[in-house]
């Protein structure tokens, strides 16, 4: 259970349970089966996988990168691989069975299907980025899409789970959600372009090289918190959210491949900054509700 435990990285579970609670709640769905299942799978289950799988097909080089080992991925002993991928496939079976048998009771109308969909596509991602075969994660650009897909289909789950028609303010979030997974997968990969070139791995970092995927990723930050702006009030003042991260990140401006390294202190912030700004999302919800109301 340990092993499973630090596997399954409790500090990023709610990274993904929230998305998927938040978006069905706020889309009118109801307080019943669909939700709390929807939740429990995208808070352990869903995690086992994306990141048991993943120390799994990366112990080769995780053995040697010093960032493993701890709340920024564990490093599982090989002789326990076997039980965290059967581990990982088990816990999920049930919330697949769930929802696929939910949906043919209810009957695959187009909302159904397109939230099968959705659920198969985010699977496929949190598996096809690490697993021997498909490597997402190895191929430049397309492993920060994977990555962002992971954080941000739960909530594409939620809506579509609930039947709803996104509006053009939904929307805007989403593509400014997903920006920010994007911008978030690019500057996390910054710190290893060193130990990924020595490993011969390869990443949107190692591509660029760790100037320009900073500079890429405070873009992409800053592009994320525009599109908020477009929003009504008081939704747009999240835009002030990605303030922050584009602090963070752009203090990584003038890095080089040399000292990449360094850009770990930016990403140990991260992790902190999530919470504190995944409260001020949270009011910010709370409070859109109630003038809405």
């Amino acid at each position: 259970m340990r092993t499973l435990l630090e596997v399954s990285r409790p500090i990023s579970w709610i990274n993904t349970a929230f998305p998927f609670g938040a978006a069905y709640v706020l889309a009118g769905g109801a307080l019943g089966l669909d939700l709390w299942l929807g939740c429990l799978f995208f808070l352990i289950p869903y995690n086992l996988v994306m990141y048991g799988v993943n120390d799994v097909f990366d112990y080769a080089s995780d053995v040697h990168n010093p960032r493993k080992g701890g709340v920024e991925g564990a490093l599982a002993d090989p002789a326990r691989h076997r039980f965290i991928l059967a581990s990982a496939t088990l816990s999920a079976l049930p919330f697949v069975a769930y929802f696929l048998v939910r949906s043919v009771i209810v009957g695959l109308g187009p909302g159904n299907w397109w939230a099968l969909g959705v659920f198969a596509l985010s699977m496929f991602a949190v598996v096809a980025y690490s697993v021997a075969g498909l490597r997402f994660k190895e191929v430049p650009f397309l492993d920060s899409l994977t990555s962002s897909t992971h954080f941000s289909s739960p909530a594409w789950f939620g809506l579509a789970l609930v039947g709803s028609t996104p509006t053009a303010e939904v929307v805007l979030i989403l593509v400014a959600f997903f920006l920010w997974g994007c911008a978030s997968h690019a500057f996390g990969a910054v710190q290893d372009v060193v130990p990924d070139r020595e490993g011969g791995l390869a990443s949107i970092a190692t591509v660029l090289g760790a100037r320009a995927t900073v500079r890429l990723a405070v873009v992409l930050y800053v592009v994320a918190g525009g599109l908020v702006l477009f929003t009504p009030f008081p939704v747009w003042l999240g835009a002030l959210l990605a303030v922050p991260y584009i602090a963070n990140t752009g203090r990584f401006w003038q890095i080089t491949d040399t000292t990449s390294g360094a850009a770990n202190a930016g990403w140990k912030l991260f992790i902190p900054l999530n919470y504190a700004v995944g409260f001020f999302v949270t009011m910010l919800m709370i409070w859109s509700s109630m003038v809405r109301a």
